[in-house]
């Protein structure tokens, strides 16, 4: 759970899952006998019909949450877009799944035309880099909902897996290994606490910070990885897919916050946080904020967006599908309680 700084950010993380508890409970009977996994996944699955059970419906849906802030403070608006594919696509397949579908809402007060359009190629681009078509969406003008020059984003997106291939926490094993996806970046979540504290030091989204490519702006907008050709490589390769045990996305919470989601009962993780190296941007708001080590893994991904988890004997072959660059070992499935263990 996040601790001091974020929460002084404003987000309060143990009422957000305390909610999701709650929600959970509320809408356990709304899907009659279909829903197969509901609230509290990385996605939602559902049979589809006419399939005797054996192809699933994967639902996920997301926002960019306050990153727009930076969007809105810099006038720069496509990659807001890529980032909203990127967070529900991304959730989707932690199943397995293909991504079929997408279909995004934009709220805002006064209807800009550049500003809408260029979020929007944003999301077009995301689709594309995904393969899945933007089926369609919403465009709701709000007057007087939103500040001057301000929207919010939302997207869904719809895929299918097959049973037989559906990823998660039954095929995970004791002796796994845990092989992490560089992110591109800070990715779509903490920007409360990255705005404070960019604020508190008073820095300018348009000074070049050394470490960095481009102004402060620039790294900040930086769009979510979207992880769909790896993924599809490795379950579609000879060598790997059936090595693949289960994906994680690591997205509000961190490893330590996200991990333990694929993990099965008396199963934990063991992961080295030397063994990746760290985008320079993480290093920079530590030490700007004064933010513990602790808390900094309980926020960001810190380096890393999407972790695999798979059959030792396969480590090699699956290392291999997905390349050289940014494709680290970083631990390994463990005996004991269900949460992750720093080396």
């Amino acid at each position: 759970m996040a601790s001091n700084q974020y929460r002084q950010a404003g987000v309060d993380q143990k009422a957000a899952d305390q909610l999701a508890g709650w929600i959970a409970k509320a809408t356990k009977n709304t899907g009659g006998s279909g829903v197969v996994e509901g609230i509290g996944g990385f996605a939602g699955l559902y049979e589809l019909p006419g399939s005797s059970g054996r192809q699933l419906l994967v639902g996920c849906t997301d926002g960019v949450g306050t990153k727009l802030k930076i969007a809105f403070a810099t006038g720069k608006h496509e990659t807001v877009g890529i980032d909203l594919v990127a967070m529900s696509v991304n959730d989707l397949l932690t199943t397995g799944g293909r991504p079929l579908f997408f279909l995004d809402y934009l709220g805002i007060g006064k209807l800009a035309p550049r500003v809408a359009r260029e979020v929007l190629k944003g999301v077009v681009a995301g689709c594309k880099e995904a393969g899945c078509a933007l089926l369609g969406g919403e465009t709701a003008q709000l007057p007087d909902f939103y500040s001057p020059g301000e929207y919010d984003l939302a997207g869904f997106a719809v895929g299918f897996v097959e049973r037989k291939k559906l990823l998660g926490p039954s095929r995970v094993k004791e002796g796994d290994v845990l092989i992490g996806l560089a992110s591109s970046g800070i990715h779509s979540n903490g920007y409360s606490l990255v705005r404070r504290i960019v604020k508190n030091k008073r820095k300018s989204l348009k000074e070049r910070i050394p470490g960095l490519k481009g102004t402060l702006g620039d790294e900040l907008l930086r769009p979510t990885r979207i992880y769909e050709r790896e993924v599809r490589a490795l379950l579609h390769h000879p060598d790997s897919g059936k090595a693949v045990h289960a994906l994680a996305h690591i997205t509000g919470g961190g490893i330590a916050g996200n991990l333990p989601r694929i993990l099965p009962e008396k199963c934990g993780a063991r992961i080295d946080k030397m063994s990746w190296p760290r985008p320079p941007i993480f290093e920079l708001l530590r030490d700007w904020g004064k933010v513990s080590e602790k808390e900094m893994f309980e926020v960001f991904n810190m380096g890393l967006g999407m972790i695999a988890v798979v059959d030792k004997r396969a480590e090699s072959r699956c290392r291999a599908v997905l390349g050289a660059t940014g494709v680290y070992r970083i631990g390994e499935v463990v005996k004991g309680p269900r949460k992750v263990v720093w080396a």
